[in-house]
């Protein structure tokens, strides 16, 4: 529980830890000194303030120790490295020249962390690698079922990289681990029961956070909110049914209309933005947007009425499509979601940016450490 709230926190006093947790001064100062010999926490002297007396002790995560995150997608593979208490060191993103298989990804991120090993030897304590995959996950032992915008059905990714680098993998779907990051550090930060959307280069991947736990279904598939149906008469998914959210909403359109390619993907809210800033819009512009908002609002007040959600957190392009189009999302989605369900949710935008899925793929390789602190001595 102390590591925990380290972890989440950033930086914790001794008095603070000792009135949250319900625990006496002396027990508190023993749990700490153990984290401390164990590498997880830092504890020094408060920067200098006015309170009389002598200032709590601070408590913050052990920067020096580490997870490595992967995210692979259509257009790059990026490779993150996070310390404990979520921070992002670093980030490289490898820019793909075609649509990747499952050993050229692990050949990539082999090959950056070979380039990373001594520092990651000499500096660093790593406990593992966080694999955020566009696709279905299973829980068991981390096999891609099927990434369908990748191509890959039942790799063993999380062996293969495991094989190739040496390092413990913990792999789950991209969206999970957005969710699990906004929960911990963003826009869902102490709030329970939460959904989360996300849009990318592979479609549109959920998490439920439901009474605090991320929903993993029997085998590690839940959360597919992109596969759910919202046209009838719309076209063919890459999963075989037709109609599916990220058919009908996806990023593809909205850079056309920009007149954007995929390498510049970063740039779509600042031109949607400017777009909509201007006295008359572009009408066709507009009409996406009207036309996603509104398929995108039958998937979340759906939600709502399965999941009884209190706050809906929107991240990637979607994220930029209710910058532009807030109002409109909200009036659609309260004027479909059923009474009682629909009361009290709000919405918002994810708040850890382009390191979303770094962090969240880290809590994937932190979570036994968080668990059980003891186990890296053990190791």
């Amino acid at each position: 529980m102390v590591l925990g709230l380290v972890h989440e926190r950033g930086t914790v006093s001794r008095a603070q830890l000792t009135k949250e947790l319900g625990l006496n001064r002396s027990t508190i100062a023993a749990l700490v000194s153990e984290l401390v010999q164990l590498g997880l926490v830092l504890e020094t002297e408060p920067q200098q303030t006015n309170q009389v007396g002598r200032p709590s002790l601070v408590i913050e995560p052990n920067m020096r120790t580490v997870a490595i995150s992967v995210n692979p997608e259509l257009d790059a593979v990026t490779i993150g490295l996070v310390a404990l208490g979520g921070t992002v060191i670093r980030r490289v993103r490898y820019d793909n020249v075609r649509v990747p298989t499952a050993r050229e990804v692990v050949n990539v991120v082999s090959a950056v962390i070979a380039g990373m090993r001594g520092e990651l030897d000499a500096e660093f304590r790593t406990l593992g690698i966080g694999l955020a995959v566009p696709g279905l996950v299973r829980g068991s032992d981390g096999l891609v079922d099927l990434a369908p915008h990748l191509g890959w059905r039942d790799e063993p990714l999380a062996a293969m990289l495991t094989e190739s680098t040496g390092f413990a993998v913990f792999s789950a779907n991209d969206a999970a681990c957005g969710a699990i990051a906004e929960s911990k550090f963003g826009a869902a930060r102490d709030v329970d029961d939460v959904i989360y959307l996300n849009g990318g280069a592979s479609g549109i991947g959920g998490g439920v956070i439901s009474d605090g736990s991320l929903l993993t279904g029997a085998n590690g598939y839940a959360g597919e909110l992109g596969h759910t149906l919202v046209n009838t008469n719309g076209s063919m998914c890459h999963c075989g049914a037709t109609g599916c959210l990220e058919t009908e909403v996806s990023r593809r359109p909205l850079l056309d209309a920009c007149g954007l390619t995929d390498l510049e993907a970063e740039r779509l809210e600042e031109a949607l933005v400017a777009a909509f800033a201007r006295p008359e819009p572009p009408v066709e512009l507009v009409a996406i947007v009207e036309r996603q908002a509104r398929f995108l609002s039958i998937a979340l007040r759906n939600a709502i009425n399965v999941f009884n959600p209190r706050r809906i957190v929107l991240g990637g392009f979607l994220g930029s499509l209710y910058r532009v189009a807030p109002t409109q999302l909200d009036e659609m989605i309260r004027g479909g979601a059923m009474r009682g369900a629909r009361d009290g949710v709000d919405i918002m935008r994810a708040s850890l940016g382009s390191n979303i899925l770094m962090v969240g793929a880290a809590e994937l390789a932190f979570a036994s450490v968080l668990a059980d602190p003891a186990s890296v001595s053990r190791a």
